[in-house]
C-alpha cells in the first residue's frame, strides 16, 4: 500500500477520500465511481473511506452504522467493483482482525492514537495503518504511537494531521506539525481537511464545521509538504448522517482536486 500511493508518476499526493460512514451501498458505490473518475484524469492515486461504524458519537442517538458486517461487505465491493484499496476505522484491539479481513488500510481516530493494544493489534494484520494525531497531542510525540506499530513488526504506516483543540468547541492547524511528524515519524504524512475544519463539542451535541475553508487547510498543507490529503464528502452532506457539517460537497470535488493538482506541480517545481 505504501508503494501504491507513491506511486504517481507525476509525483502527485495522493488521496484518501469518501463518505463519513457507510449509509447503504448505492451511496458508497457512487461516490467512489466519481471520485475515482476525477482521480485517474488527474493521476492521483485514490483510495475509498469509509467507516463502517462509527464508535464516538456525542449523544446515544446518534448513527453510529449499519451494521458491521453489512457495512464491511460494502467496503470491499467498492474494492472489488473499483480495483481500488480502500480504508475504514477501527477502535478496539478486537476489531483489527475482522476489519483487515475487508479494508487495505486500517485507520486510528484521532481519540485512540495512545491505545497500545490498540496499535499493537492492528499492526499484527501486516495492514498499511494510518494513524490520526490526537488533537490533544504535539506533532512530536506522534513518534511514540509510531513506534508502537513498529515495535510489533509492522512499518507500513502513515501518520495524519487534523488540527488541535483551540478552547473547548473549536480546531486550529499548526502547519508546522506537518514537517515535524515527517521528521519524526519518517512516514507519509497526510492532512486531514475536513476533521480539521471541525468545531466540536456543539451545546445540542452536535458538532459544526466550517467547510468554507476546506480548499484554504488543503493548499496550506500540501505547500507545507503533505504527501496525502483526506477529506469526506456526500452529495449531499446536509443529510449525510456524520459529519455533515464539516464535509466537502461532492460536486466541489473536482475543482478542488484540480487545483490541487496544479499547486502540487508547482511545489515539485520548487523543490527540485
Amino acid at each position: 500500500m505504501i508503494e501504491y500511493i507513491n506511486s504517481s508518476a507525476s509525483g502527485n499526493f495522493f488521496l484518501l477520500a469518501g463518505p463519513c460512514v457507510i449509509e447503504g451501498e448505492e451511496m458508497a458505490l457512487d461516490i467512489a465511481a466519481e471520485l475515482l473518475e476525477i482521480t485517474s484524469a488527474l493521476d492521483i492515486p485514490y483510495v475509498f473511506k469509509g467507516s463502517y461504524r462509527k464508535a464516538n458519537r456525542s449523544r446515544l442517538d446518534s448513527f453510529t452504522g449499519i451494521g458491521d458486517e453489512k457495512a464491511l461487505k460494502i467496503l470491499r465491493k467498492v474494492k472489488e467493483t473499483f480495483h481500488i484499496p480502500v480504508v475504514t476505522d477501527i477502535h478496539t484491539a478486537d476489531e483489527a482482525e475482522m476489519a483487515a479481513e475487508y479494508a487495505d488500510i486500517l485507520q486510528i481516530p484521532a481519540f485512540l492514537c495512545r491505545q497500545t493494544d490498540l496499535l499493537v493489534a492492528a499492526a499484527k494484520t501486516g495492514k498499511m495503518i494510518n494513524i490520526k494525531k490526537g488533537q490533544f497531542l504535539s506533532p512530536a510525540a506522534m513518534k511514540f504511537a509510531c513506534l508502537k506499530v513498529r515495535e510489533s513488526g509492522n512499518n507500513r504506516l502513515a501518520v495524519t494531521e487534523r488540527g488541535s483543540f483551540f478552547g473547548y468547541g473549536d480546531l486550529v492547524v499548526d502547519m508546522r506539525g506537518i514537517p515535524i511528524m515527517k521528521k519524526e515519524c519518517e512516514c507519509p504524512v497526510i492532512m486531514d481537511i475536513t476533521h480539521s475544519l471541525q468545531q466540536p463539542n456543539g451545546a445540542d451535541g452536535v458538532s459544526g464545521g466550517l467547510p468554507g475553508l476546506i480548499s484554504t487547510i488543503a493548499k496550506s498543507g500540501l505547500a507545507a509538504g503533505a504527501d496525502g490529503i483526506f477529506m469526506e464528502t456526500h452529495r449531499n452532506p446536509v443529510i449525510a448522517k456524520s459529519d455533515g457539517a464539516n464535509m466537502l460537497p461532492l460536486s466541489e470535488a473536482a475543482c478542488l482536486l484540480k487545483n490541487l493538482t496544479t499547486l502540487r506541480s508547482a511545489i515539485n517545481e520548487i523543490n527540485l
